[in-house]
């Protein structure tokens, strides 16, 4: 098959961290100079895949697998693959249900017997027949109920390897084996010893079994938020045609055609709108609840929901390159990988059941040697219930739960995380720098004030105030209408929401750097800065210089308009701050935060702005690489930085900071060179993502914690060293069932995440 460079295999046997240890070594071999290209694979083990970056053929993608004993199928379809998931995992857990059911069912009223006063030893013919029979029962569910774990345990010793499979099947076949040649030959064993133990391999499998049932349920929560982008996804759409509308599969749509979407239908894939108007509601993808207006030339993105409109519209991206899909792909990627704190973890499960296995023999072979009587009864409890206890699942959970929740959960709030490496980065941040355009303030300027001067009625037979505004306005706008620059389209804006009717000018000239001049309607304009003004000889230019000071303190930009040379007003125009901006600095200094507003723009205008959100810190007037240098600069001060920024000149200090976050509405350079992106234009969801990468290392933290002392404990309590205190030795049930809760805490902690209280 065709080298490609990713992809994705689901790996439905994967189910512990020596898994992913053993996959993603067999894939770092590949990558060794002289045998391939370099490969990246990264293991989300919550999800069951496996994520493939490199010059690699899926055939020996699936084959490399299969090595280390995984069977595997490639991915080609993110939302069948989803759905096909989904439904295996029901299966499974039904399955796993009525195989705890099975294995309890027998295990309990075998443990009651013995609990009740029931004989558990075999010292007569009669016990021998009886506990016999119940021996060929257990050893029937040992198959059906353990079948799985057998079958994991052989794919492992056919690689060479071993898993926790391993560990389950050593520890209930020893049981169960050692219980059996009890019945078989009694006389073999003193009498002290003849106990039988079939009670423990069926209970250990069912609990197990429990485990991994509420397991499956609660990982099925982790993932959600993927499931519902996914779920996002169209699978047809109505294509307009020579013969009529059709409706069609999304794989047959091509590039350039023009689609139907009908009122409450779902974009299929990306396109500009060519005909109609409709609110189309994004917040699936954005995070914003509010419903957004699309007209003739504007985008639509696949996912989104149409209003009561109808809209015909040209597809310009496929199925795999739709905003929605690089979504997932981002959100899948950051699921998968791995973050510093998780990477020691991957390296300890590596190694961890064949130590366990050590741990074991040495522990039953020292009970059997110089342990009190019956030495092989507490030998075999001993090896059995360390062997059990041990097993490394919440260890190898422990981060990529808590990732993919985390992941998940930003996702909902609009917001992508690249890697999980960011996130914990995101969790030390010190210190947080703001470009001004398009982060602070809209990145849309707009009319703000028109000061005329009080003799200027603009021909206007009432004189009014308002009626002078109105005519002054059609007038620079009808000219404005034919200029290229930024400030023109503010004011085109403003007479669009005033309802103006604009007209062709009678002459246009523009003067670079300086603004413009014409004639409308048989009027002489200048419109432009002070340069223009002397320029053109304009008279009573200081007749509102206070006034133009007043707005340039303010951030403002003043536009001198002159009619037939005499000057008669100033257009006061600016960048808005955006609504949330003031909120969202106010909750970023609560969290502790240094808060720097940095900006190529004048001092004046970047103070204004910094005043009106309270921003204390200011640097302005930067070019591109020195933006760069002073985000190096506070690097080198101690401070942990994150960059929040949307335009190409903020590309390299998006990379060099500690943590670039790039706000959706940017370009996609800025988009690339981030590490995190705001898909919505709201400032207030920056606090809350710093605040659930706070979350997120706490919980990652506890988990750790929970595996790494479950696992230092139980291994010595398992192996008999508080028996010197109590007299007891832990009950190879009790340690199946502290195994399977020890899974099942991490992945409930995990889920917290999902209702943690943010930053508001």
């Amino acid at each position: 098959m065709k080298n490609i460079n990713s992809m994705t295999l689901y790996v439905p046997q994967m189910n512990c961290a020596s898994c992913v240890a053993k996959i993603e070594g067999a894939f770092e071999k590949l990558s060794q100079p002289g045998e391939g290209a370099k490969l990246v694979a990264r293991v989300n083990l919550a999800d069951k895949q496996v994520h493939i970056q490199g010059d690699i053929s899926s055939e020996l993608a699936i084959v490399t697998v299969a090595s280390v004993g995984y069977d595997s199928e490639l991915v080609l379809d993110a939302k069948l693959a989803s759905e096909k998931k989904i439904q295996a995992e029901r299966v499974e857990y039904r399955t796993r249900i009525i195989q705890s059911m099975l294995g309890l069912g027998l295990g309990v009223p075998m443990m009651l017997w013995g609990l009740l006063g029931g004989e558990m030893m075999v010292n007569n013919p009669s016990q021998q027949l009886a506990w016999g029979v119940m021996g060929i029962i257990t050893f029937i569910l040992l198959v059906t109920t353990g079948g799985h774990f057998y079958k994991g345990m052989w794919r492992a010793l056919k690689a060479r390897s071993t898993n926790m499979d391993t560990l389950i099947v050593l520890g209930t076949t020893t049981a169960w084996a050692y219980s059996m040649l009890v019945v078989i030959m009694p006389s073999w064993f003193p009498a002290e010893t003849r106990h039988v133990y079939f009670e423990a391999s069926v209970m250990i499998l069912g609990l197990i079994n429990l485990g991994h049932a509420l397991e499956l349920r609660a990982k099925g929560k982790t993932s959600e938020a993927v499931q519902r982008l996914i779920g996002l996804q169209s699978t047809t759409a109505i294509r307009l045609t020579d013969s009529g509308d059709e409706e069609v599969k999304i794989a047959q749509i091509q590039l350039g055609d023009k689609l139907r979407l009908q009122p409450g239908s779902r974009v299929a894939l990306d396109g500009e709108v060519l005909s109609g108007e409709s609110n189309l509601n994004e917040s699936m993808l954005t995070g914003e609840p509010i419903p957004v207006t699309k007209s003739i030339g504007d985008m639509l993105s696949a996912g989104t929901v149409n209003g009561n409109g109808s809209i015909i519209y040209r597809v310009t991206a496929g199925l795999t390159d739709t905003r929605l899909s690089k979504i997932i792909d981002l959100v899948q990627q950051a699921q998968t990988s791995k973050m510093p704190i998780g990477r020691l973890t991957d390296k300890i499960s590596a190694y961890f059941v064949p130590a366990v296995v050590i741990i074991a023999l040495i522990a039953s072979v020292v009970w059997y040697l110089v342990g009190p009587a019956p030495q092989i009864s507490h030998a075999l409890v001993v090896l059995t219930s360390v062997l059990i206890i041990a097993c490394p699942c919440a260890l190898g959970l422990a981060t990529p739960m808590s990732i993919m929740v985390s992941v998940g959960r930003a996702a909902q709030m609009g917001v992508l995380i690249k890697n999980g490496e960011a996130l914990q980065t995101a969790s030390k941040v010190t210190c947080v720098v703001l470009d001004k355009t398009g982060t602070i303030t809209s990145g849309k300027p707009s009319v703000t004030d028109i000061r005329l001067l009080d003799s200027y009625d603009g021909g206007s037979e009432s004189g009014s105030q308002a009626s002078a505004s109105e005519q002054f306005l059609f007038l620079v706008a009808s000219l404005e209408q034919h200029s290229e620059h930024p400030l023109a389209q503010a004011m085109l804006d403003e007479a669009k929401t005033r309802e103006l009717s604009l007209v062709e000018p009678d002459r246009f000239n523009n003067i670079q750097g300086k603004g413009i001049v014409g004639i409308v309607s048989g009027v002489e304009l200048a419109i432009g800065n002070m340069s223009l003004m002397v320029m053109e000889n304009i008279s009573g230019v200081d007749a509102l210089q206070d006034e133009v000071e007043t707005l340039a303190l303010l951030g403002k930009t003043p536009v001198y308009v002159a009619q037939d040379g005499c000057l008669v007003g100033v257009i006061a125009i600016s960048d808005p701050v955006k609504p949330d901006a003031k909120e969202a600095i106010a909750a970023l200094k609560r969290a502790g935060k240094r808060v720097i507003l940095l900006s190529g723009d004048k001092q004046e205008t970047v103070q204004a702005v910094a005043d009106e959100v309270g921003i204390d810190e200011v640097i302005a007037g930067v070019l591109p690489e020195q933006k760069q240098a002073k985000i190096i600069e506070l690097k080198e001060s101690g401070e942990v930085v994150a960059m929040v920024g949307d335009g190409i000149n903020d590309a390299p200090a998006l990379m060099s900071a500690d943590v670039g976050i790039a706000m959706g509405s940017g370009t996609e350079v800025a988009i690339e060179s981030a590490d995190l992106t705001l898909l919505t234009g709201r400032l207030s969801v920056l606090a809350d993502t710093f605040a659930l990468a706070n979350a997120s290392m706490r919980n990652i933290k506890q988990n750790l914690f929970g595996a790494f002392i479950y696992n230092s404990l139980g291994i010595p309590v398992a192996a008999g060293v508080l028996f010197p205190l109590t007299g007891i030795l832990l009950s190879p049930v009790i340690a199946g069932a502290a195994m399977a809760l020890s899974s099942l805490t991490v992945v409930t902690n995990a889920n917290r995440l999902r209702h943690v209280k943010l930053s508001r």
